[in-house]
């Protein structure tokens, strides 16, 4: 008997269906789920978790740190290559691309998610296409790294490669930050504190906030009074894509009980029906099409599919979270006036140079 403990993030849409799911497997094998807060999960270090734990549900991003620390185990060790040419295919959006590296598969794409709007119907009855045309009572989230990744979405939207010409290219950095200072300064005061779930949240309990161009799509906050759809953009769509995936650590003695588990909650049965019944946000195409599970988001995923299917992936070298974090800060500082705009792309690019000799 074997007893695998995993770790995932504190929210209905990250935990509900792992927890339903876990248990006693087959063979009395066992499966236990602990949480973590989001903001763990966005920037805790993955080495240190995969120490501790059999499963992690991480980001991305955090793919470089583990590849480096030989933390966790290629997934063609546990699955023939069929099956994962078949979620390849399945995934939805570039989820199995953010979670490919050196030609491997990391993580299973469990989850999917992408930066997209959210509005109260009452007060935006039509989602806002261009960043010129934004209500007054919008609002992003500046909180952990997310001040970074909207300003990163903002600038694909424009036409810009994030990192290919510095920080933004010059031209559309400028652009990138003048529209965040633009929802900034009208954006109502403590919003810019709140994470998404926060954000989410308070659109929902306080009504002061009317519409968010840029927000991790949570399908558990689609309403009849909130809805979800493709941000503002302008040469094309623009979102970084976010989502999660359960990667195996090297510690994890793996049997078949917990293979076939890992199979199911890919399955093309449990992604439309189970993970939606609870809280769950699936990582499958077929399952984000499926006019039943649609219907029941109030439209989030037909209203979301483009954007995620044309989303951004970050980089993801060891080392990019502390870089994404010391970014981000500088775009708050940007926004309240502590540093100019100019500066602020200088400084991001001169970070993320020294990241990447660091990396190398």
């Amino acid at each position: 008997m074997t007893d695998y403990v995993g770790l995932t993030w504190d929210h209905p849409r990250g935990r509900r269906a792992l927890e339903e799911a876990s248990g006693e497997l087959a063979g009395g094998d066992t499966i236990r789920w602990e949480v973590q807060s989001l903001e763990g999960f966005e920037s805790a270090p993955i080495d240190e978790l995969c120490e501790r734990y059999d499963l992690v549900v991480l980001d991305h991003p955090h793919l470089g740190d583990a590849l480096e620390n030989r933390s966790i185990r290629p997934l063609d060790e546990l699955f023939g290559e069929a099956e994962l040419e078949a979620w390849r295919r399945s995934a939805v959006g570039p989820t199995i691309a953010s979670y490919t590296m050196e030609g491997r598969l990391w993580a299973l794409p469990l989850d999917a998610a992408t930066q997209v709007s959210a509005r109260r119907v009452d007060a935006v009855p039509v989602a806002p296409r261009s960043w010129d045309e934004l209500p007054d009572r919008s609002a992003l989230s500046l909180a952990g790294p997310h001040a970074f990744l909207s300003a990163c979405s903002i600038a694909v939207s424009l036409g810009a490669d994030p990192f290919a010409d510095g920080a933004f290219g010059r031209e559309a950095g400028l652009r990138t930050l003048e529209i965040m200072q633009s929802i900034a300064d009208r954006a109502p005061a403590g919003s810019e504190r709140l994470n998404p779930i926060g954000l989410l949240e308070r659109m929902r309990d306080q009504g002061d906030i009317d519409f968010i161009p840029l927000v991790y799509g949570y399908v558990n906050y689609s309403s009849g009074a909130i809805r979800f759809g493709a941000p503002p953009q302008s040469v094309r769509p623009g979102s970084t894509i976010g989502g999660t995936g359960i990667a195996v650590s090297r510690r994890a003695a793996v049997g078949p009980a917990l293979i076939d588990h890992l199979r199911w909650l890919l399955s093309p049965e449990t992604q439309a029906g189970f993970i939606p019944r609870n809280a769950g946000q699936p990582g499958l195409r077929s399952a984000w099409r499926d006019p039943a599970v649609d219907e029941a988001a109030h439209g989030f995923y037909s209203a979301t599919l483009d954007t995620i299917e044309h989303a951004w992936i970050r980089p993801r070298f060891a080392g990019y979270i502390p870089f994404q974090q010391a970014a981000s800060a500088i775009v708050r500082d940007a926004l309240s006036g502590t540093t100019t705009h100019a500066d602020a792309l200088d400084a991001i690019d001169q970070r993320y140079r020294a990241a990447l000799e660091e990396a190398s």
